[in-house]
């Protein structure tokens, strides 16, 4: 596996390189310091298997750098590693398309864990996050920095744990093979039309599977339905046996 790390200060650089580098002898971690750099790595060759975004760079916003990679490399998964720890900016970067959202002050087991459930198809949100409320950022408004096709709410949305996260399991709620399908490609980020595109199904019937998919879940929002899954998910990790 290769790795993108994009971070622009060199000591957290070298730093996230050698512990990135120290979980598994599979994994190559490739350092760039400008989201310039980062665009011309990935548009140069196309063996990036993931992307480890700082939001705090030199040249370009963190938000809008990660807006940008999910538009343009829509399969290619992108986890934040910040120092930042906001709520508001963990759910704005969900809201994005992150995969994943990795606080630096992060134990070496929680950033292999991150990993790990990101490269298998899963999304990781920090357990602090899971169950609180979401702080306002004043002067930002969702609704300019959300990804296309997204619904928007305001950062100060509750992401609060809703009834259904209780039974532990993803597959307690019944979703139908085809919700399955869209709630799967709803995780990666993907707007209506191309998960219309990928199912071949018409966007009002999309539309339609993820208003039923948000209603099993219990939630009202994307962001909320990928903060349950993660929560699901995670929980279903801890119960089982090692």
């Amino acid at each position: 596996m290769k790795a993108l790390l994009v971070d622009d200060h060199p000591l957290i650089l070298s730093a996230l390189q050698s512990v990135i580098s120290g979980l598994g002898q599979d994994i190559l971690v490739e350092g760039v310091d400008t989201a310039a750099a980062a665009r011309a790595r990935l548009a140069a060759e196309a063996d990036v298997d993931l992307v480890l975004l700082d939001l705090a760079l030199g040249d370009a916003d963190g938000f809008e750098l990660l807006r940008e990679l999910r538009e343009d490399y829509p399969a290619l998964p992108v986890v934040v590693v910040s120092a930042s720890e906001r709520t508001s900016d963990v759910i704005r970067a969900i809201d994005l398309g992150a995969m994943g959202f990795v606080p630096k002050r992060s134990s070496h087991a929680q950033l292999s864990e991150a990993l790990q459930m990101v490269m298998s198809g899963g999304l990781y949100v920090p357990p602090m996050l899971l169950g609180l409320a979401a702080t306002p950022v004043a002067g930002c408004d969702s609704a300019a920095t959300a990804a296309p096709g997204v619904e928007t709410h305001p950062l100060s949305t509750v992401a609060r744990a809703a009834p259904h996260q209780q039974s532990g399991s993803l597959e307690a709620i019944g979703l139908t093979p085809r919700q399955s399908e869209v709630l799967a490609l709803l995780l990666k980020g993907l707007p209506n039309k191309l998960i219309a595109r990928e199912l071949k199904l018409s966007v009002e019937t999309v539309k339609d599977h993820v208003a039923a998919v948000l209603r099993a879940l219990g939630v009202h929002t994307r962001t909320q339905a990928v903060l349950a899954v993660s929560q699901m998910t995670q929980d279903g990790t801890r119960r089982t046996p090692g």
